[in-house]
């Protein structure tokens, strides 16, 4: 039975997240520490553990699953930390310094003192190449091949591990960028080569630079990581297919996501997104926000009719990644986030994180500053005896003596520092929530939250009664729903190029043969991986004249070679910005920038076993809780504890309550009600203050 198992994972900053669904639709997750310092080693261990949860060993799991997904952090650890490989730029002559004057904007400008962001290439690492292509394609200065040697000689001299190459105009002409490749596969064989024409096709000279840069800066780094997976995975029979999940929510085989390794830098949320998706469609639900909170982040992001934007416009620790990818916020708030006092004797909660190693003090790792899991405990949330299902007990006597440490400081009580630390993380998870709605012009009162993560359970209905949301979802599998939504993701294959001009000047022709050879590449390059049918999706990216950003409008139904299609395409674009901006101008000129197809590989997602039934068709009667826990609701009170798996469908219990799993815990409050739901999921109905 090599088709019976399926197996998401998912890498995140304290836990490693493995979710495994067989042909019947029986989910069955874990948690494991995860491992920084080498992620493969908590990968595998997980790996193992799930073998033994399934009564088999390791060789035995592999050899009977068809299909691993995964989420790594590899390359947002890079960035973050800075950690990345020793990177050159060899460049159009005169244009070295781009990379550091980026658009000749600074992120605070009114901000005198801001110094100056450090680039990931330092400038005597940029090196300038006798070269140059012309906006229309033309060369107008012929490659020097003596000179390009010489540049990269020096570079291979200083060491450098990995090389981006970002020429002038070359998305209009590659063949100096191909040239390049060809000096540099024969003088540096061993380093990772980043092309701008094939990392970013596209015009604004900067955004190309930055992106390609930061797929070099990372590649290195994703390449080690996958090949020494795939090695270790094959080393134990596995011979089924491994995919990683992009940035972008699609999925592509390791050498794709090596190539284009700094699309995997959103690799973890985008599993979450994809979840969301399948839940939305599962409940019916297309309007929700979907609310990750792990160890070290939370991630923030819209379901707007089933569906998510995608947003080229997005970066990291400071660095412009060009690429489309999920529309999420991150905000530095998790379970690990630490508490600590400002210059100014003010309480503050993260964004530094306590991580993986050493963790909340409540570990028992050597943590020494309080952190929110520790405020957690400390107020009844969490029971020591029986954290991640009784597999680790958790050190109550050194979580409270750090809390009292603080506390002093603060001149108040263990109890209250603690309910400050619960109130503060709450209040910025909130902010995260406003900046993806409120701040776009969206009411969130008419959205669902979607509770996931790891942490997410304890804080969901405190977050969703500060936004006036009345309504919250939790999944039997929240705490693992990345890992199990990248089960859910297509695999996806995407092709642009700049194509910069007057619509109005292009007749319907022109318009179809932009298109097709951008259909026919991605296809028969998402061929290579996938045979099934494959489905294709055509964006134009389009701005009026004197606009300087583009909006995606889709292409979707639309006659290419209709003689109306050109018409019909500036009205698309009319109602879209009027959509995105309240507002249109169909007097102005409007101007095609980027032609895009995305072909798509639908994926069957996976089934879902059935919830356990209710005790008749009536309905069901009470369960008895599985003991009673001293909490904080405000005051000190003694609340029931239920076990999440032992709910029947159509039970509606009252808070307060506190509802355990092995890998969750969630906190329902004073004056909410739960309902049990089918697949076993909890319905919360939030009773918002008027």
């Amino acid at each position: 039975m090599s088709d019976r198992y399926r197996i998401g994972i998912d890498v995140g900053g304290t836990f490693t997240d493995l979710a495994c669904v067989d042909a019947a639709g029986a989910l069955t997750f874990l948690k494991t520490p995860s491992t920084p310092e080498d992620q493969s080693v908590g990968v595998m261990t997980g790996l193992s553990e799930l073998a033994e949860r399934l009564g088999l060993d390791l060789p035995g799991l592999l050899a009977r699953t068809a299909r691993i997904v995964h989420g790594t952090t590899v390359a947002t650890n890079a960035l973050l930390e800075r950690k990345g490989a020793r990177t050159g730029l060899l460049t159009t002559r005169g244009h070295r310094d781009i990379l550091e004057m980026r658009e000749g904007l600074k992120p605070e400008r009114y901000n005198l003192l801001l110094p100056p962001p450090e680039p990931l290439v330092p400038r005597d690492l940029r090196r300038a190449v006798p070269e140059r292509i012309g906006h229309d394609g033309a060369v107008v200065t012929d490659l020097e091949e003596a000179a390009l040697d010489a540049e990269i000689l020096r570079l291979k001299e200083a060491g450098v591990e990995a090389v981006a190459v970002c020429y002038l105009h070359s998305y209009r002409n590659a063949a100096h960028e191909r040239r390049t490749a060809e000096r540099l596969a024969a003088l540096m064989p061993e380093a990772y080569v980043s092309l701008s024409s094939n990392v970013l096709p596209q015009i604004k000279e900067y955004e190309r630079v930055s992106t390609a840069v930061v797929n070099a800066y990372v590649g290195p780094a994703v390449r080690r990581y996958l090949e020494s997976l795939a090695r270790r995975l094959a080393a134990i029979r596995f011979e089924g297919s491994l995919f990683i999940i992009l940035s972008q929510g699609g999925v592509a085989p390791l050498a794709e996501a090596a190539r284009l390794a700094a699309a995997t830098v959103l690799s973890g949320p985008a599993g979450g997104v994809a979840g969301s998706r399948r839940v939305a469609a599962l409940k019916g639900a297309p309007d929700l926000i979907p609310f990750d909170m792990g160890g070290t982040s939370t991630d923030v992001s819209l379901l707007e009719g089933g569906s998510i934007a995608l947003s080229a416009d997005r970066g990291l620790a400071g660095e412009r990644i060009a690429l489309r990818s999920l529309d999420i916020i991150s905000v530095g708030a998790g379970g690990g986030s630490i508490a600590r006092l400002d210059a100014a004797g003010i309480l503050q909660v993260g964004p530094q994180s306590a991580g993986a190693r050493p963790g909340p003090v409540c570990y028992g790792q050597g943590g020494q500053s309080p952190t929110v899991t520790d405020a957690n405990l400390i107020l009844g949330y969490l029971d020591a005896e029986h954290f991640l299902g009784g597999r680790r007990r958790l050190d109550a006597e050194a979580c409270a003596a750090a809390m009292d440490a603080l506390a002093a400081r603060l001149s108040t009580t263990r109890d209250e520092a603690a309910a400050g630390i619960y109130r503060l993380i709450n209040l910025k998870m909130a902010d995260g929530i406003r900046l993806m709605t409120l701040r776009r012009g969206v009411d969130p009162r008419r959205f669902a939250l979607l509770s996931f993560g790891g942490a997410a359970g304890l804080h969901a209905v405190e977050v969703a009664r500060e936004m006036e949301m009345e309504r919250v979802l939790v999944p039997a599998m929240a705490s693992v729903l990345s890992a199990w939504g990248m089960l859910n993701g297509d695999l996806r294959y995407e092709v642009a190029r700049s194509h910069l001009g007057d619509l109005a000047s292009l007749d319907p022709a022109a318009l179809a043969l932009i298109f097709a050879p951008l259909e026919e590449e991605a296809t028969a390059r998402l061929a290579v991986w996938f045979d099934g049918a494959i489905r294709v999706e055509r964006v134009a990216e389009m701005r009026y004249g004197e606009q300087i950003f583009e909006i995606e409008v889709s292409l979707d139904g639309l006659d290419l070679a209709a003689r109306d299609a050109v018409k019909e395409l500036e009205a698309r674009f009319h109602r879209r910005h009027e959509e995105l901006y309240t507002y249109a101008s169909p007097g102005q000129e409007v101007v095609l920038v980027n032609a895009r197809v995305v072909a798509v590989g639908a994926v069957e997602p996976p089934q879902l076993a059935s919830s356990p039934a209710a005790p008749s068709p009536a309905k069901p009667g009470p369960v008895a809780p599985l003991r009673s826990r001293r909490a904080f609701f405000g005051t000190w009170r003694e609340v029931p504890v239920y076990a999440f798996a032992s709910l029947p469908s159509g039970m509606v219990l009252p808070g307060p309550a506190i509802i355990e799993a092995e890998t969750t815990t969630v906190v329902i409050g004073d004056g909410d009600t739960l309902t049990v739901h089918a697949f076993g999921w909890l319905d919360i109905r939030v009773r918002c203050n008027a």
